[in-house]
């Protein structure tokens, strides 16, 4: 059987938070299909957050979905930039799908969407065919699936981590340079969730 895998992340631009990338992988003549999500499968941007959460849920109970999901912190992000800790973020979610699953497939296609490279150095022992789409979170399915996989999973994640930081309201803005953000970080200064090289033009750090 022919397979499909997409690649895509969430979380670049905010001010706090780790970004997460997700990677899924379907047959290729499979098309998901979610009653419960009352919508189509969109890009996790275009949908509101009660059909993420379906979705997610899909994506998690489908037997013939597999999935995962790697995150880099504030600490690489400021380490090494935003898109190297994105392209970091990406192969190890690529390399857990293929430990998981034991991606035994002979035949499938890595579509991932534009901006997000895979370090084909430390997967040098698949046979890696790669194909990159701008916009490809609008054509692919399994690029649709992924972008819910990392949105909802870094949600999840901010969300918990308010309970510690409740002061800069995480669970409202989910890190990103809202005025209720900005109001907090100037008031409180920086936690250790916030990307210094992210909040430094807002405040003297």
């Amino acid at each position: 059987m022919h397979y499909i895998i997409g690649i895509d992340e969430a979380g670049r631009g905010p001010l706090a938070g780790p970004v997460a990338v997700g990677v899924v992988c379907i047959p290729k003549n499979f098309y998901p299909k979610n009653p419960r999500a009352k919508l189509p499968l969109r890009d996790s941007k275009k949908l509101p957050k009660h059909a993420r959460e379906a979705w997610f849920q899909y994506i998690k109970a489908h037997p013939k979905i597999f999935y995962a999901v790697s995150m880099a912190h504030p600490k690489t992000i400021d380490r090494v930039n935003i898109s190297n800790a994105v392209n970091l973020a990406a192969t190890r979610a690529l390399q857990k799908l293929v430990e998981s699953c034991e991606l035994k497939v002979k035949s499938y296609q890595i579509y991932v969407d534009a901006g997000i490279k895979i370090n084909r150095k430390k997967l040098s022992t698949l046979n890696l065919q790669l194909t990159t789409l701008v916009r490809g979170d609008e054509k692919i399915n399994a690029i649709k699936l992924a972008s819910i996989i990392a949105k909802v999973t870094r949600d999840r994640y901010i969300i918990k981590k308010h309970r510690e930081y409740p002061a800069y309201k995480f669970n409202v803005h989910k890190g990103y340079g809202t005025k209720i953000h900005l109001k907090a970080l100037k008031a409180h200064g920086p936690c250790p969730l916030h990307r210094l090289t992210f909040i430094k033009k807002y405040i003297s750090i």
